[in-house]
Order: C-alpha cells, then structure tokens, then sequence
C-alpha cells in the first residue's frame, strides 16, 4: 500500500466505506507533501473530484503503526473517525499480517484488532463527559441540554448531540442536523445523532455529521450515542446500533468505547497530475 504522492506522477489513493460511510485514504508515509483543507474540498467532491464523506490522510509515526489525520469534505479537520478508523486498521493489519495495530490521531493512539466474521474492532478510547473537552460553550448538564428534545452530549474526539426521539424515520435531518450543528452551545460545530431506543440492546440512529451533512453511518456517533442512551438510563453498556447502512456493535468497556463492524476496500486509483494542477 505504501505509496509516494508525486503531483506530477498524479496521487495514488484508496477508496473504502464502514456501512456506506465512504473515504478516501492517502498513504502519505514515504512523502512530505501537506494535503490541504482546499485540495480535501477537491477530492472530496462528488462531481468534480472522487467523492467522501471523509478524507484519510496516512503519515509515518514514532508512537504507534501510523499517524492519521482525517479532514470532512469541506475541507475542516475531524478529530476522529470511527469507520475510517475501522478502514485503516484493516490495511495495515492486511500489510502487517498481524492481528492488531494501533494508529494515532488527534483522539490518542487506538488500537484496532481483528474479530470474528471478518470485521474489525477499534478502542475509541473512554468518552469525554466534562463540558470543556467536549467543548460546549459552558456547564450545563452533559446528560440533558438546556435545548429542545433535552439531547444529551458526549465527545468522542469530536463533539456529539444526541436526541432520543420517538420514532428516528420521521426526523428531518436535513433541516434538524444544521439547525444544531450551529448552536452556540457548541463552540466548534457537534454532529447531531437521532436515536430511538428499540430495547436496553439494541438503537436504531440516524446522523448528520458535521462538516459532512447526512451519512449512512458514523462511528463515533454510535460510540457517543450508546454512551448517552447508557446514561440516561436507557440502555446496556453494549448496544447494537442499527444505522442507515448497516449495524455496528458498541461496547463501553472500562478500557474504553469498542465499536465492531466491517470495512470494505472498494477500488484503488489515482489522482491525475491534471486534477492536481488546480490545487493552487
């Protein structure tokens, strides 16, 4: 997999998906080329470029097996992505042949094991519940927010609002997801979860993701999701968390937060040095 980014050879990547929430990943190891907010918004547009929820860019590490950095598709930063995590540890654990990995992030080193089925397990590390890691804007009650629907918050490395609603079909997440990414409560932005609670183990949860607008599935929602349904009273410590595009089993353990489900390498490519150009 370890590849050089040469623009005037074009830019090898990888396109991959954990339940239809789609990457693309750059091993960036054996170069120093930056990859910019400006060349994610490229590459991550669905007409113009390869198309992503989120960007995964791959450099050499001195803490763990490879340093992550992952960028939305407007060209923000995320500071961590459950799925895309996932994706990663199968291409390193496939290059290694080893049976687990760990990789570092703007959350911490995680290490991601293999499981049964052919799925993958990574630590997402224990959630964040103090309002200023989180952060919120100020102190408020972390498991009911002074907002309407009373969600309740969790960080996971990135910001999380999560409502328990009736019934998650009938949310308009097109028009609920931005109304409370912008909050003021949420100084940098939150991805916004909807969950209905099925039984004390299993979710059903639909998401709009910050910086990305709907997605099929996100990770570290369903890890903040179980988290706040569990401290609400709601639910298990281990939860099937049903998503648009498939099912992810969560398990808040006293090590951390592990989400089990399946990655998926899709197709390999590359960037044309023509489609690099426009990179200014």
């Amino acid at each position: 997999m370890n590849t050089t980014i040469r623009h005037k050879d074009g830019m090898p990547f990888l396109k991959m998906h954990g339940l239809g929430n789609d990457f693309v990943i750059i091993d960036a190891r054996a170069s120093d080329d930056p990859v910019t907010g400006e060349m994610a918004r490229l590459i991550g547009h669905r007409f113009f470029g390869v198309g992503f929820d989120q960007l995964a860019v791959l450099t050499a590490s001195d803490a763990a097996d490879v340093d992550v950095a992952f960028w939305n598709s407007d060209g923000s930063t995320a500071g961590a992505c459950g799925n895309a995590s996932r994706c990663v540890g199968r291409l390193i654990l496939e290059e290694t042949l080893g049976a687990s990995m760990t990789l570092r992030t703007a959350r911490g080193v995680l290490q991601v094991k293999r499981a049964a089925g052919g799925l993958f397990s990574v630590n997402m590390g224990q959630p964040q519940l103090d309002w200023q890691d989180v952060p919120l804007a100020r102190d408020v009650n972390m498991v009911t927010l002074p907002l309407d629907g009373a969600p309740g918050a969790a960080g996971m490395g990135n910001p999380h609002c999560v409502f328990v609603v009736e019934d998650a079909e009938a949310v308009d997440l097109a028009t609920l997801g931005p109304r409370f990414e912008f909050d003021p409560l949420f100084p940098e932005r939150t991805n916004v979860e909807f969950i209905q609670i099925l039984d004390r183990q299993t979710i059903r949860m639909r998401v709009w993701e910050r910086g990305s607008i709907i997605t099929l599935a996100c990770g570290s929602g369903a890890c903040a999701a179980t988290v706040v349904a569990h401290r609400k009273g709601l639910t298990d410590r281990k939860v099937e968390v049903r998503l648009d595009g498939g099912n992810l089993t969560i398990d808040w353990r006293d090590d951390g937060v592990w989400m089990t489900g399946p990655a998926m390498h899709v197709f390999s490519g590359t960037l044309t040095a023509e489609f690099l150009d426009q990179i200014k």
